[in-house]
C-alpha cells in the first residue's frame, strides 16, 4: 500500500520521488523546503539503511542528520530521532496519531526513534512540531 522506493541501483529524480508520492507530492515537497528553509538543512538522496528502507532525503547541518523523508506511494515517512524531554515538549501540541507512533517509539538511549507517515495536512503539521523540537533548546 505504501510501497517505498527500492530499487538500489537507480537512484531517483526528487521530481520523481514527488511524483510517487501521488496525493502527498505537493506535502513531501513543502516538507523537504520547509526543513531547508527554516533550519537551514543540507538535502541529500541517499539509500541509507538497506532495502526495506529504500531512497530518501537525508537533512542534515554539516555532518548532524537531522532527519530522512522518505518518499511513498501516495505518502511519505519522516523518521526523527529525539530525546525523551524533546518528545515531552511537544506531545501535548499533536494529534492523537502523532501522540500513538511517541508512545510506542523505538526507544534509543535517551529517547527514540519515530517513523512518522504523512497522508494528511494535519500528519504534516505534526510532522513539523516534531521536527521544531529538535531545534528547541530543552532543559
Amino acid at each position: 500500500m505504501y510501497e517505498r522506493m527500492l530499487e538500489k541501483s537507480k537512484q531517483p529524480a526528487i521530481e520523481e520521488m514527488e511524483a510517487y508520492c501521488g496525493d502527498c507530492g505537493a506535502l513531501f515537497m513543502l516538507f523537504n523546503e520547509w526543513l531547508s528553509t527554516t533550519y537551514h538543512t543540507r538535502q541529500e538522496l541517499s539509500y541509507p539503511y538497506g532495502n526495506h528502507y529504500g531512497w530518501c532525503i537525508a537533512h542534515r547541518i554539516k555532518k548532524k542528520l537531522i532527519c530522512n523523508v522518505f518518499p511513498e506511494r501516495n505518502a511519505f515517512t519522516v523518521m526523527v530521532r529525539l530525546s525523551n524531554n524533546q518528545f515531552d515538549t511537544i506531545f501535548s501540541k499533536v494529534q492523537p496519531y502523532t501522540k500513538e507512533l511517541i508512545i510506542n517509539k523505538y526507544s534509543c538511549g535517551d529517547g527514540g526513534w519515530i517513523h512518522e507517515r504523512v497522508l494528511t495536512q494535519e500528519h504534516y503539521e505534526d510532522a513539523k512540531i516534531v521536527l521544531s523540537a529538535k531545534f528547541t533548546k530543552v532543559s
